[in-house]
């Protein structure tokens, strides 16, 4: 019993933030190269804003900016057109969690998450609906399409509606539009057709874990998900535990990539767990994708992981090589990282 006390007692000194790793606090932490993410979030830090102010600052920045065309308004368009947003944000002190789902009308979704966390007892909030409590919570309406999502959208259709996410329809889904009826016969044995349409060139989401300087933690996610998705469709990024998760004892982790595949392991939740029994964030982010890859070899996806101490590490499948952006004092500015995949 002594001996198993002694080793509690290490590993909860080795836990403890700010023990051993003033260099390494702040750290800011984000999917792929965009540095002006986090860029933004550090500078929120910086001029005395809160870890949550940063997490929304540094996910807005992203989506203002139409990172890589797959965050924010005027990008990914749906199977009409339309493009909508996931976002949402973890307070690891709390456990609070704001998020929205196919939220349409609005340009602020990570905003529009947090008011959800701030402003309501609720946790996801979806659609019109969703558009509807953010405008009562005073932002703008917005038209989220531009000339860039409609011209994506019509070449699409003049592509045969290729590439699309259906299986299992007639007409043959992968040589004409719909709409679609569902075929008798299912001639897809489940494999992931629809999964190159997310790709290599695909970076979809902007997912990020802050930790201040006095250890506290917060997670984000925003994205405007996986073009010429079905409409309705609500990806990984918006659920907690699935796009980002964080816990103020362990670290935190967000999740890229192929958000339909993703979500179904709830990734980000394992890796803080794993890092909570002792595991660095590089083994307990490989360790998610490799639950993963078991089942779906082929999948594009990128976890970005950090324990309490300041420690970060990534794993990624598909992605070569998936990319990554840190920020601590250790660092000195944000630096773009990568790794191959695992």
């Amino acid at each position: 019993h002594h001996i198993m006390l002694a080793i509690l007692c290490l590993l909860h000194v080795h836990l403890v933030p700010g023990v051993g790793s003033q260099d390494l606090l702040p750290v800011v932490i984000n999917t792929w190269p965009f540095s002006k993410a986090t860029e933004a979030a550090v500078e929120s830090l910086t001029t005395g804003g809160s870890y949550l102010d940063a997490i929304e600052v540094g996910c807005t920045a992203c989506e203002a900016l139409q990172c890589d065309g797959s965050v924010g308004f005027g990008g990914s368009p749906d199977e009409e057109g339309n493009t909508t947003l996931d976002a949402m944000i973890m307070d690891g002190m709390t456990h609070d969690v704001g998020s929205v789902g196919c939220l349409t009308g609005v340009k602020q979704a990570i905003s529009v998450a947090r008011a959800v966390m701030e402003y309501s007892n609720h946790t996801l909030l979806v659609g019109e609906k969703a558009n509807r409590f953010a405008i009562e919570m005073g932002f703008t309406s917005a038209n989220l399409t531009t000339n860039k999502s409609l011209e994506i959208w019509r070449s699409w259709e003049r592509n045969n509606c290729q590439p699309n996410y259906r299986r299992n329809v007639s007409p043959n889904p992968r040589k004409s539009c719909g709409p679609y009826h569902r075929q008798k016969e299912k001639i897809d044995g489940g494999g992931r057709v629809g999964s190159k349409a997310v790709d290599a060139r695909h970076h979809d989401t902007i997912g990020m874990v802050v930790i201040d300087a006095k250890g506290n933690i917060a997670g984000g996610t925003s994205t405007n998900g996986a073009t010429h998705k079905i409409p309705g469709r609500v990806g990984d990024s918006p659920i907690a535990g699935a796009g980002a998760y964080v816990d103020k004892d362990s670290g935190g982790a967000a999740a890229t990539g192929d958000g339909d595949v993703m979500m179904r392991f709830l990734p980000t939740y394992q890796v803080v767990e794993s890092m909570r029994q002792g595991m660095s964030p590089t083994q307990a982010a490989t360790q998610a994708i490799l639950r993963i890859k078991q089942y779906y070899p082929n999948f594009y996806g990128g976890i970005i992981a950090v324990n309490v101490t300041g420690h970060y590490g990534a794993a990624a499948n598909g992605f070569n090589p998936f990319t990554f952006t840190v920020y601590n004092p250790k660092l000195g500015k944000p630096t773009v990282m990568s790794v191959k995949p695992v």
